[in-house]
């Protein structure tokens, strides 16, 4: 049942905007379905642009799950660009689904899927635009729930004005609860919409509604405690855990084909979720928690009816560290004896640095290669122990000497800077590696090939070890930056590191509270849009913005809090708990000691 008012509008104007495809729908796989036909219908909103969004395995797999059950509609919508959003204010027009050019906010549910912080400023473009109220407060029943979930959900002070509900954890078994009991709810009648939001909070014990939630502050500013509005809401909340055997869920096998080139063009099978390794430094390890595998079967017949279904020629195995997959020999070996014979080429991203990476490109010869992908993080072994990443340089040395030999023709190295206790020691350690392995690629092929030291800037998150720590000032990760350049020798090797102003900022809206959440929307209203695009970032807006409204940067995000601190999102309760983590803060500290002792 598609709009066709509207969509006949839209397709009228498409022709005024860069890439008008992205906004059409009908995609091969895309799912259609009558509204007069489901008992509710739900919008999964990606706050960035299509481009990214469409092919994020996380909304395929939702999508896919929401739309097997003939109960619900599941659709999606995606941030405009620049263009696309000046037209449809100009014409007042509403921001719409792709299925079938519904405004957002006819909607029962709207879900946001939160990836990265310094996206969040498109979350309230996509309300505004969906005509849906910016402030949970102001919405009435007449609009939809609007939940969140992701990696961003871990701290959900920040949106909480604008959020009705956080899902905390995975999103298979939770999101058709909340649908359900949303549904049921409305159908049932009798209640208030904050009524019936404390019934989905109150039945479950992953869902957190902010709104009926307080903070109290010391005189310093800190946190003294949260405090429940009402009593039939949980005081802490747990993340949702998925309790089925993994391969009960299926994989989506008709992934959506995007109309336009996207950096994602491949069928993305998640063979594993969680990881073994538990390093300080990442988030994932510890949301992402217990490690749950599918079936080798299971991997090959998903990806072998998603290639059918879809025609793509590059298949990609996910997870956080693919290569501790327990049956990983024999899936690769699989994969290759399936696939090679279609021409089709199997990506392994996210491999850990050990001893089987020696033997990949072995396994995999005869597969079309490109880039070899691997994630040191740090380059000195003392440092290694300190955010708990405990891999051997050999083994990465011998990995790429063997890619090299079976035709790969670069390599790419993730980095981190910025962390406690580094030392320009740890800096030149990245120059040091990147460069042994460009003279290992002379050395195998007889000339230099690309090798990419890639350094992010590190941002202490949330439920980490370090999410005591504070995060580096800006001086220091400018000159990180110009020290690494400076060292570098060799024309093979590219430094690349991330935009600092960039990552101040995703500092501040990692690790602030909801005070900080009246500077979001004040930027966003002076015009702060896509601010994770280098073309559309404006720093500079932003530090006005915080400045006008008296709000400390660094107070947030560059401040070592202490133990004994409750932070702002103390009451989401993920994993493993608190103690675990202050267990390996208290570990970390006496490593960097040690550290310190023996330079």
């Amino acid at each position: 049942m598609v709009n066709t008012g509207l969509k006949e509008t839209i397709n009228r104007l498409l022709p005024r905007v860069q890439m008008p495809a992205q906004y059409l729908g009908g995609e091969l796989n895309s799912v259609v379905k009558d509204h007069r036909q489901v008992r509710g219908k739900l919008c999964l909103t990606f706050p960035d642009t299509y481009t990214l969004g469409t092919s994020h395995h996380g909304l395929q797999v939702l999508y896919s799950i929401m739309n097997l059950d003939p109960q619900w509609a599941c659709e999606r919508a995606f941030t405009p660009w620049f263009d696309f959003e000046a037209v449809l204010r100009q014409h007042g027009l509403p921001l719409y689904s792709l299925e079938t050019c519904t405004p957002l906010h006819q909607f029962d549910l709207i879900g946001f899927s939160l990836q990265y912080e310094v996206c969040y400023t498109n979350i309230l473009t996509m309300l505004d635009l969906g005509r849906i109220p910016l402030h949970s407060k102001d919405r009435t029943l007449e609009h939809p729930l609007v939940i969140a979930g992701g990696p961003g959900a871990q701290n959900p002070e920040l949106l909480a004005p604008f959020i009705d509900v956080f899902v905390i954890g995975d999103g298979e078994e939770s999101l058709p609860w909340v649908m359900d009991r949303w549904m049921t709810l409305k159908e049932r009648g009798g209640l208030s919409r904050a009524d019936m939001i404390a019934d989905i909070v109150g039945n479950t014990t992953w869902a957190y509604a902010p709104m009926f939630y307080e903070p109290e502050y010391h005189a310093d500013g800190t946190i003294a405690a949260m405090h429940r509005t009402r009593s039939d809401v949980p005081k802490e909340v747990m993340a949702c855990t998925i309790s089925k055997d993994f391969d009960a869920f299926p994989l989506p096998k008709k992934p959506i084909v995007s109309w336009v080139q996207t950096p994602h063009d491949r069928i993305a099978i998640e063979i594993m979720r969680g990881c073994p390794w538990q390093c300080r430094f990442c988030q994932s390890t510890v949301i992402k928690r217990p490690l749950r595998v599918r079936s080798v079967e299971t991997i090959v017949q998903a990806a072998l009816e998603s290639y059918r279904n879809t025609g793509y020629d590059e298949i990609s195995l996910l997870s956080l560290s693919t290569s501790d997959y327990p049956y990983f020999e024999e899936l690769v070996q699989r994969m290759h004896e399936v696939f090679n014979p279609l021409g089709v080429n199997v990506s392994l991203p996210s491999l850990r640095i050990n001893n089987q990476l020696r033997s990949l490109p072995m396994l995999i010869k005869g597969v079309r290669r490109g880039g070899l992908t691997l994630a040191p993080e740090v380059a000195r072994d003392d440092m290694r122990e300190q955010i708990r990443k405990k891999i051997k340089n050999d083994d990465l040395y011998e990995g790429c000497r063997e890619a090299f030999k079976n035709g790969w023709q670069r390599v790419k190295l993730y980095f981190l800077c910025g962390l406690p206790g580094e030392r320009v020691a740890d800096l030149d350690g990245i120059i040091e590696m990147s460069e042994t392995i460009a003279r290992i690629s002379k050395e195998v092929t007889g000339r230099y090939r690309d090798v990419t030291a890639s350094v992010s800037n590190f941002v202490p998150k949330p439920h980490t070890p370090y999410q005591w720590n504070g995060m580096q000032t800006r001086e220091y990760l400018r000159w990180a930056g110009e020290h690494l350049r400076s060292k570098n020798k060799l024309k093979a090797v590219k430094v690349k590191q991330h935009d600092v102003e960039c990552s101040l900022l995703e500092g501040i809206l990692t690790r602030g509270d909801r005070r900080v959440a009246v500077a979001l929307e004040e930027a966003w209203r002076r015009g702060a849009r896509l601010d994770g695009w280098r073309e559309c970032f404006q720093p500079k807006l932003w530090w006005q913005t915080f400045a006008d409204l008296g709000i400390d940067v660094e107070w947030y995000s560059q401040r070592n809090r202490p133990m004994h601190e409750v932070l702002p999102w103390d009451h989401v309760n993920v994993k493993k708990g608190r103690e675990f983590l202050e267990k390996e803060q208290a570990r970390s500290v006496v490593q960097l000691q040690v550290m310190a002792g023996a330079t």
